[in-house]
């Protein structure tokens, strides 16, 4: 099968940081889909696998966690899926990638694709979508049906791939979201997708809550920079409230900054259930299977910004050299081979 991967960890300018490779057609495990790949989407992740180190691949290691394709076969266990079925999911960060023809993915964190999106404009949506369910409805423990409706969310990286799902997961739930953006073509995004408020991360963030009747919000989702935003975050916070981030830390978080208002802090990691083959793993099958009909439904829409061509390893370095410039909108997809 034709695939793209990497041998060597590179700078992404360097021609071998990503290569054009032929590979073994995978065979499906019991519980896996063999899924013939339509579309693929590029996430932080893939830049942060494939950064600079030592290591040395002796096969070519395929990257790339979103995905939306058809089943071609299913393993002896499965259940759920059958051959022609049209799919989604982001696989795990611990079995080769969807850049290749053909992945082989656990049916446990798949779903149906949206009828009503093609290829393409579903493979924006996986990676983000379950990493913004589960750090708002999970970690933060908010109600995604709308009891909780009125209370205060500051999302920090409104514009990127989870930021922009998160918006529009946050304005069904009827949270009143304030939202971090600086860019005129940024803050329009925000704002068409339904953010309350978008405020300019640029400059303090306490005094522009505060103009807007802020003095505390209820929870707050950092899609950005934890590091960056500890100390204000834990200014901001409520009592009783709580913080949830995905990025990683750099320097120790200083957690006695909570203690006097029991504030919590929790991590979201999206590949924790299929890493650790958690037995709530089923979990984001039944997530993505629900956003699928939010999608249908008309309550949600894709995060596609722009399509770069075919699956090669001109257009992923192309896709990962935009990532790392930091400054993206919605989602980067390739489409066909």
């Amino acid at each position: 099968m034709r695939a793209v991967g990497l041998t060597r960890y590179l700078p992404v300018d360097d021609p071998q940081s990503l290569i054009d490779c032929t590979l073994p057609r995978p065979e499906p495990g019991p519980h896996d889909l063999l899924v013939r790949v339509a579309a693929v989407s590029v996430n932080p992740v893939d830049t942060k696998v494939r950064a600079p180190k030592a290591a040395v691949e002796a096969t070519p290691r395929v990257l790339g966690w979103d995905a939306a394709g058809t089943v071609e076969a299913i393993g002896s266990e499965v259940t759920l899926f059958r051959p022609g079925d049209e799919v989604w999911y982001a696989g795990s960060i611990v079995r080769p990638g969807s850049n290749a023809e053909f992945q082989c993915v656990d049916e446990r964190i798949v779903a149906l694709k949206p009828r009503s999106l093609d290829f393409a404009q579903a493979a924006a949506l996986p990676l983000t979508t379950i990493t913004a369910w589960e750090a708002l409805f999970e970690r933060l423990g908010l109600d995604a049906d709308g009891a909780d409706a009125g209370r205060s969310l500051l999302i920090i990286g409104g514009a990127g791939g989870v930021g922009s799902i998160a918006i529009q997961l946050a304005r069904r739930a009827g949270l009143t979201t304030i939202v971090t953006a600086s860019r005129p073509e940024t803050i329009e995004w925000c704002r068409a997708l339904g953010a309350t408020h978008v405020i300019d991360h640029r400059q303090p963030l306490p005094a522009q809550l505060e103009a807007l009747g802020f003095r505390q919000v209820d929870a707050i989702a950092n899609f950005a920079d934890t590091d960056a935003y500890w100390a204000v975050m834990c200014e901001l916070i409520a009592p009783q409230g709580r913080i949830c981030a995905i990025v990683e830390n750099r320097a120790p978080l200083e957690l006695g900054l909570l203690k006097a208002k029991s504030a919590g802090f929790v991590w979201e990691f999206m590949f924790t259930r299929a890493q650790f083959g958690t037995p709530d793993m089923i979990a984001q099958h039944r997530l993505l299977t629900r956003v699928a009909g939010l999608v249908d439904a008309g309550e949600l829409r894709t995060t596609l910004r722009e399509t770069l061509g075919r699956i090669d390893a001109a257009n992923l370095r192309e896709a990962h050299r935009r990532l790392e410039r930091g400054t993206g909108i919605g989602k980067l997809v390739l489409a066909g081979w």
